[in-house]
């Protein structure tokens, strides 16, 4: 008598050392993005990987350890984007400002992600925010602060309290962004270039108070 595998038995796809764990979490990610949130279970991802129930376990202990992962890859693409804006032959300002537009961009061309990477459902914040690979974002923030003082350019002050301005200013605006709160009735027609306008002057010498 043939005995039918069930689910549990077999994977539905062969994969290469290496092929499960990508795949998991490229399924994660897309659909991540079609929920718009992170209602998935790891079965509904098993299944629409074609692989067997117990297959992302391999990789991940759990649900948390898997969005930890996407939270932490989020960071990764936002570091990209952010080295992708910067030209060398431009001064700190222009870099800050560019470095601002990209994280922006991201944001809101990534909210459901963008979420996730400030969401606890992903790990206590000091797990994912000490990790090197959420930390690279800040730590350029920094570089071009620290270049700009060394420039003249931006004013001499604690670089790491100017990144962390930086940060909550940008995170601010992309999350108003993201939610739609930024309405022109409220806010004016150009809030988010007024806004970095504001912040920028912060930066400045010239701009400390007595």
């Amino acid at each position: 008598m043939n005995r039918v595998p069930s689910d549990e038995s077999a994977d539905l796809k062969p994969y290469h050392h290496g092929d499960l764990r990508r795949t998991i979490v490229e399924t994660a990610l897309e659909m991540l993005h079609e929920q718009k949130g992170w209602q998935f279970t790891l079965r509904e991802i098993a299944r629409r990987a074609e692989v067997s129930h117990s297959a992302p376990y391999r990789h991940f202990a759990d649900k948390t350890a898997l969005l930890h992962e996407l939270a932490l890859i989020g960071f990764d693409r936002l570091r990209d984007e952010l080295v992708a804006a910067l030209d060398a032959a431009t001064d700190a300002p222009a870099l800050l400002l560019a470095l601002a537009y990209a994280h922006l961009r991201f944001g809101t061309q990534n909210p459901e992600l963008y979420r996730l990477m400030f969401n606890t459902d992903a790990g206590e914040p000091s797990d994912i925010h000490l990790d090197p690979r959420t930390q690279a974002p800040f730590l350029l923030v920094i570089d071009v602060l620290e270049h700009g003082q060394r420039e003249g350019t931006i004013r001499e002050r604690s670089a790491l309290g100017q990144a962390t301005a930086c940060w909550a200013h940008l995170h601010g605006l992309t999350m108003l962004a993201i939610d739609g709160r930024l309405v022109p009735e409220k806010v004016g027609d150009h809030a988010i270039e007024d806004a970095l306008a504001t912040l920028l002057d912060g930066l400045l010498p010239g701009n400390a108070s007595a």
